[in-house]
């Protein structure tokens, strides 16, 4: 993606433009009892901003690769607010020597040879969407004599796709709407999209175990994943294409989550299925977000599976333009390639009336229109309008995100999950401690709380922190004394440090906490079998 923004979000000339997002930022400062500010100039980083270049094109013989400063700058960071904050502050200090853009599997084994000959990081780099700082070379320039991040976006083909079983081998590096592309013209779909849809590639959703559109059911791409292709410093690791195993330890499971320090994911075969056609969709309002988080606790547990059931408080209600009314809004939606949907609709209504849920009318669609975040990007008439504007809501996400950055502001998420049980204490104390700690280093701030995803057994709650900057060099010191603050919410009140961003190196002390003693033992040792230079991704997960 030659064109990506090296300081934020999409790629450069892209997005929805200043004008689309002022209303938003003025409502966010208004709320905070600030003044909006103008947005700074975007960045171009030239040979100036970055470290000198230790390496060159001629380093990774048989791969094409780049030492030019804006392709350097482009894989220095991911997604997270530290890391728009820095580029746009022109702090490309952990930037990589040199970037491989690898077209074939040939081309990964040359890049992957070298960097274990000659004892260069590699850091596998899919959208480049982390906000966890999962592909940062943080700290690496005194460790290694060259760092080199391996652009996958290369390998971005449909390989296969077997009608009969359900299943599809896509290489990698395929960003979702390639392969959605490539997967509509034969008239299926993986159906996975996560926030970054437009930028992350199935490589990547792998390697960080994201979470997709599925609110029930199929939440995470472990349960779309039925093979992986890894190539590690000791050779290949293929497993088998199998509907269930009961055969030992499930070795996709090493490499799920797995953020690059095992190897390098070339593809993958995955689950897919015939494209949507019937679609029954509603807004519920509550005057109480508990009330809806117990009915939405009523629905999954009842044996329901939504595809769409999106919990906002208030605060999120108004910032996405669903509700100002001071209510709580629940998004529900149910689809089908082929059965009716409405009737799971309205059973599912009965269970949140029952909690004092007022829904809108139904809407019921039975046609073969586009659906998912696609929809909107002009290609026809979506007639799910309740879920089509959370869509375009859901995916300009990152861009309203990057606007209140520019204008000054902190905008920054976090997420979980928690059994029932500990929820509403949960919230409760997050809301309270975090709001205590934003208000002690910014002066005031918003703390807001959707459900993303619902399991019969607990909740995700994903949490929004929006408050004052301030100004130049601050701004990281005061969003990681806020996620220190939730981190340690999140351990006293046994939330896990993540349900769906993945480890990085941000998350690290949170997940040295959560993660057994033993675990940890297993994986170093994972990582000395696969990897023993150490090369692969160095200081994600701990190991």
């Amino acid at each position: 993606m030659q064109n990506r923004k090296p300081w934020g979000w999409g790629v450069v000339g892209g997005g929805l433009g200043d004008a689309a997002h002022a209303n938003l930022t003025e409502l966010a400062a208004g709320l905070l009892g600030v003044g909006p500010t103008s947005p700074i100039e975007s960045p171009i980083p030239d040979a100036r901003a970055l470290p000198k270049g230790r390496l060159s094109p001629a380093d990774i013989p048989g791969c094409p690769s780049s030492s030019e400063p804006l392709d350097r700058a482009r894989h220095t960071y991911g997604q997270a607010l530290r890391d728009v904050v820095r580029a746009l502050e022109g702090d490309f200090e952990p930037a990589p020597d040199l970037i491989a853009h690898p077209r074939s599997e040939a081309e990964v084994e040359a890049v992957l040879e070298t960097c274990d000959r000659r004892g260069f990081a590699a850091i596998p780099f899919g959208g480049g969407t982390s906000v966890v700082g999962g592909i940062e070379g943080r700290g690496l320039r005194g460790a290694f004599p060259g760092v080199v991040s391996v652009d996958l976006t290369g390998l971005d083909r449909v390989l296969e796709l077997d009608p009969t079983s359900q299943l599809a081998r896509i290489q990698a590096g395929s960003l979702g709407p390639v392969l959605e592309d490539q997967l509509r013209a034969q008239g299926f779909t993986l159906r996975f999209f996560p926030q970054s849809f437009e930028f992350s590639t199935l490589g990547g959703w792998i390697a960080t175990r994201a979470g997709g559109h599925f609110a029930t059911r199929w939440t995470h791409i472990d349960d779309l994943t039925s093979a992986v292709r890894l190539l590690t410093p000791r050779g290949w690791l293929e497993t088998p294409v199998l509907p269930a195993s009961g055969a030992g330890p499930d070795p996709n499971a090493m490499v799920l989550g797995s953020e690059g320090a095992f190897g390098v994911i070339t593809e993958a075969t995955v689950r897919v299925r015939r494209r949507p056609r019937r679609r029954a969709s509603v807004g519920v309002r509550f005057d109480d977000f508990f009330a809806g988080a117990r009915a939405v606790r009523g629905l999954v547990q009842s044996g329901l599976a939504p595809a769409q059931c999106r919990l906002l408080d208030p605060t999120e209600a108004m910032l996405n333009g669903a509700d100002f009314t001071g209510r709580s809004v629940l998004v529900l939606g149910f689809e089908s390639a082929d059965l009716d949907p409405a009737p799971d609709l309205s059973r599912a209504l009965e269970l949140v009336r029952d909690h004092g849920g007022v829904g809108d009318a139904p809407r019921i669609s039975g046609n073969s229109g586009p659906e998912g975040p696609e929809a909107q990007n002009g290609s026809g008439h979506d007639p799910d309008a309740e879920l089509s504007q959370w869509r375009r809501m859901f995916l300009s996400g990152p861009y309203l995100r990057d606007h209140m950055v520019r204008c000054g502001l902190i905008a920054e998420t976090f997420e979980t999950a928690c059994p029932w049980r500990t929820f509403e204490g949960l919230v409760e104390e997050m809301r309270d401690e975090v709001g205590r700690i934003a208000g002690e280093v910014c002066g005031t701030a918003l703390v807001t709380c959707r459900l993303t995803h619902l399991y019969p057994d607990g909740p995700a709650p994903y949490f929004t922190v929006i408050a004052p900057g301030g100004g130049h060099g601050a701004r990281v010191g005061q969003w990681d004394a806020i996620k220190a603050g939730a981190m340690e919410v999140l351990a006293r009140c046994g939330g896990t440090i993540t349900h769906h961003h993945a480890v990085g190196r941000d998350h690290l002390p949170g997940y040295e906490r959560e993660r057994p003693h033993l675990h940890a033992e297993v994986l170093a040792a994972t990582k000395r079998t696969l990897d023993p230079r150490g090369i692969l991704n160095p200081g994600v997960l701990g190991i």
